[in-house]
C-alpha cells in the first residue's frame, strides 16, 4: 500500500489527557489503573476489581452548542479531540481537502450505552423514557461519530466500525481502503469507549475480570482490568499536510471465527494479521523494533497471542503489553495503542509489561516485561476481538 501520513495524533485515558502525559508515565512506571470507584453498585459496593477511569471527565459537560449530544462517551470524545492540537488540525484538514472529502471513521464497542443504561434505570412511573432522555441520536451505534462530524464540521463518509476490541485499530485499514479508492483526500480516525454496567458486569460474567490490577503474560495473571478511553489521528496522502515523518505502511485484519469470545488456539488468525501487516508494508518481521501487544492479562489470550508472535518474529524484538497502565479499553485499545506506538517511534522509549514479573514459561523472549530506550524504525499494535476478529497495524518513520 502507499504510506499514509499520520499527520497528527493524541490519546486521552487514566494516564492523563494527551501525548505529553502517556508518555511521561510510561517512561516513569507510573500506571493509571485505581481500585474500582465507578457504579452501579452490586450489593451496596462497587465490583470488586481495578479499573482505568478518566480523571475530571464528570466535570467537563459539553459546550452548549453540543449539549444535545450529551453523555460519557461523547464528553470524553469531546476531551480527546481537543488535545494536541488535533481538533483545530481536523478543522484545517476540512479547509485544505474541502469538508467533504474528509471522513471520520470510529471505532468503539458500547458507543453511549451508559446513557441508555440510565435512561431505562429511571423510567417514568408508567414506564417510559424521562424527557431528558428522549434523544434518539444518543441511543444509536453510530452517537460517536455523528457527534465527532458535527463537531468537527467534517462532512465526508461517516462510518462506524463496532468490531469488539479491534474497533479502533480496523478504521486505520478503513481509511486507507477509502483514501486508495480516491473516496476522500484525508480521514479522521479514531475510537472512544467509557466504563458502564454492561461493560464491568459484562466481562465479569465471563469469568474474565481479575479482583488485582492485571498482569499480562505474567504467570500469576488472572484477568483484566477494564479501562476508558478515546483517541484521534489524523490520515493524509504522504507529502500532503504538515511534513510528518510518521506513517501507516501497513494493516492485516483477519476473522478467524473459532469461538464467539476465545482466540483459536494455535493463534493462527493473529498471524494472519500480522503476516499481512508485514506484507502490505513490504517490512521483513526481523526489521520491527516495538510490537504493542493486545495483552489482556486473560490465560488464554496472552498464551495464544504470545505463541503467534513466537512463530513470527526473532527473540531480538520488543513486545508488551501496556494494559497495566491503561487497563483495557475496549473499543479504544486500537487508538490508544497505536498512540504508544507511535511514541514510541518518535521517542525512541518501548514500554516494558507493567506489574507483571514472573515470566510464563509458554511466552518465547520477544515478551518484555522491563522498558528500553532506543531508537527504532517500525513499530507494530496488535487489537484482537472478540470473535477473532483480528487486526493489525504496521508504523513507520518515513523522512
Amino acid at each position: 500500500m502507499a504510506p499514509l501520513a499520520v499527520t497528527h495524533y493524541t490519546a486521552t485515558s487514566a494516564l492523563g489527557r494527551g501525548r505529553a502525559a502517556h508518555l511521561a508515565a510510561l517512561q516513569a512506571g507510573k500506571s493509571g489503573l485505581r481500585a474500582n470507584d465507578f457504579g452501579p453498585l452490586k450489593a451496596g459496593a462497587p465490583l470488586p476489581t481495578w479499573i482505568g477511569r478518566v480523571d475530571g471527565l464528570e466535570a467537563a459537560p459539553l459546550p452548549e452548542a453540543l449539549a444535545e449530544w450529551e453523555c460519557r462517551n461523547n464528553r470524553l470524545a469531546w476531551l480527546a479531540l481537543n488535545q494536541d492540537g488535533l481538533f483545530e488540525a481536523a478543522k484545517a484538514a476540512g479547509e485544505r481537502h474541502g469538508a467533504t472529502r474528509v471522513a471520520v471513521v470510529v471505532g468503539t464497542s458500547t458507543a453511549s450505552i451508559g446513557e441508555t443504561e440510565d435512561a431505562y434505570a429511571d423510567l417514568t412511573d408508567d414506564g417510559q423514557l424521562q424527557p431528558q432522555m428522549r434523544r434518539p441520536k444518543i441511543h444509536t451505534p453510530h452517537s460517536l461519530g455523528n457527534f465527532v462530524q458535527v463537531a468537527t464540521g467534517l462532512t465526508g463518509p461517516c462510518i462506524t466500525v463496532a468490531t469488539a476490541c479491534s474497533s479502533s485499530a480496523k478504521v486505520f485499514a478503513q481509511a486507507a481502503r477509502l483514501i486508495e479508492a480516491g473516496i476522500v483526500d484525508a480521514a479522521l480516525v479514531g475510537g472512544v469507549d467509557t466504563l458502564c454496567g454492561s461493560v464491568l458486569y459484562g466481562f465479569n460474567a465471563l469469568g474474565l475480570v481479575s479482583k488485582n490490577p492485571c498482569m499480562p503474560f505474567d504467570a500469576r495473571r488472572d484477568g483484566l482490568s477494564l479501562g476508558e478511553a478515546g483517541g484521534f489521528a489524523l490520515l493524509e496522502r504522504a507529502g500532503v499536510g504538515d511534513a510528518a515523518s510518521l506513517h501507516l505502511l501497513g494493516y492485516g485484519e483477519s476473522s478467524d471465527a473459532h469461538h464467539m469470545s476465545a482466540p483459536h488456539p494455535e493463534g493462527l488468525g493473529a498471524q494472519l494479521t500480522m503476516r499481512d501487516a508485514l506484507a502490505r508494508a513490504g517490512v521483513a518481521a526481523a526489521d520491527v523494533g516495538y510490537l504493542n501487544l493486545h495483552g489482556t492479562s486473560t490465560p488464554a489470550n496472552d498464551s495464544v497471542e504470545a505463541k503467534a508472535v513466537k512463530t513470527l518474529f526473532p527473540g531480538s524484538l520488543h513486545a508488551s503489553s501496556t494494559k497495566g497502565w491503561t487497563g483495557h479499553t475496549l473499543g479504544a485499545a486500537g487508538i490508544v495503542e497505536s498512540t504508544i506506538a507511535l511514541l514510541a517511534l518518535q521517542h525512541g522509549f518501548l514500554p516494558g509489561t507493567l506489574n507483571s514479573d514472573q515470566p510464563d514459561p509458554e511466552c518465547g523472549p520477544q515478551i518484555r516485561f522491563a522498558s528500553q530506550s532506543k531508537p527504532i524504525g517500525y513499530a507494530m499494535n496488535n487489537s484482537f476481538g472478540f470473535g477473532g476478529n483480528n487486526c493489525s497495524l504496521l508504523f513507520g518513520v518515513v523522512p
